[in-house]
């Protein structure tokens, strides 16, 4: 592994980077494009650091994140994609999947969550499922998010030793230690079944996390036909002359104490 990429180009790269990101996120809304970027990977592969970055100057009402949790006894005895549909994009959006319908074949399957009969059935169902999204006009990207099994290590112990991160860290993280080779197999399978030409996979080296949040972004830009927005200047009014308001006493409203004084 080389050496970690220097802060400060990283973070003009990732400025320069994330303002493309913006005028996609124009093109997109001007277009009636629908987006769905899914996000996979290792525990602790960087994936949700890497969204955060892809949607940190994006409009919340046109980039949303998807990251579901545990499907309620009641989901469970839906088809399996029913839940995800709900949240794919309609015109003019973009869906950033924070694991996706993937689980299946990898954590449920890994972790025995789901029978045999139903991982065979969704590595049968998903190129199909993926091919009706793709047929219909959704654009799709699928990433892979590697980290070496020393890194990831490493980066479970410094969030277990972080309290601010500790939240990130579930049984079900540490026990992919234990099941690295369980989750490599079960990665090679579901590539076989689903890495196909209506929908490829790319996978991402993340064990430098800004190589790889810079990566991933580029490679996502150059993925998506957009093209530059005019966007109409806005002209900001000027403030018309007072016609008498007052505002009320001061002391009449409940206001915040001025903590940030305190720390002068």
């Amino acid at each position: 592994m080389s050496d970690r990429m220097p802060k400060k180009l990283y973070e003009r790269e990732l400025k320069r980077l994330q303002a493309e990101l913006v005028d996609m996120q124009a093109w997109v809304q001007s277009t009636g494009a629908r987006l769905v970027v899914i996000f996979e990977g290792r525990d602790a592969a960087g994936k949700g650091s890497t969204i955060s970055r892809v949607s940190q100057y994006l409009n919340p009402r046109v980039a949303r994140v998807v990251a579901l949790p545990t499907p309620t006894e009641r989901e469970k005895t839906e088809w399996y994609f029913q839940r995800y549909i709900a949240h794919l994009p309609a015109a003019g959006e973009i869906v950033l999947m924070d694991r996706s319908w993937y689980n299946r074949a990898g954590v449920e399957h890994v972790m025995g969550y789901c029978t045999n009969a139903e991982y065979h059935r969704f590595l049968h169902q998903v190129p199909i499922f993926e091919r009706m999204l793709v047929e219909d006009g959704i654009l799709l990207k699928k990433y892979w998010f590697s980290v070496s099994d020393v890194e990831q290590e490493a980066r479970f112990r410094s969030r277990n030793e972080d309290p601010m991160r500790r939240w990130k860290l579930s049984p079900n993280d540490v026990l992919s230690i234990t099941k690295w080779e369980d989750y490599s197999r079960a990665k090679d399978t579901m590539f076989v079944h689903t890495d196909i030409p209506d929908s490829p996979w790319f996978e991402v080296d993340n064990e430098d996390k800004r190589r790889g949040r810079l990566n991933m972004i580029h490679h996502l830009l150059s993925q998506i036909p957009y093209q530059p927005v005019e966007r109409a200047p806005i002209e900001i009014p000027p403030r018309p002359a007072s016609g008498g308001y007052e505002r009320p006493p001061r002391e009449l409203q409940n206001y915040v104490p001025d903590y940030a004084a305190t720390l002068d």
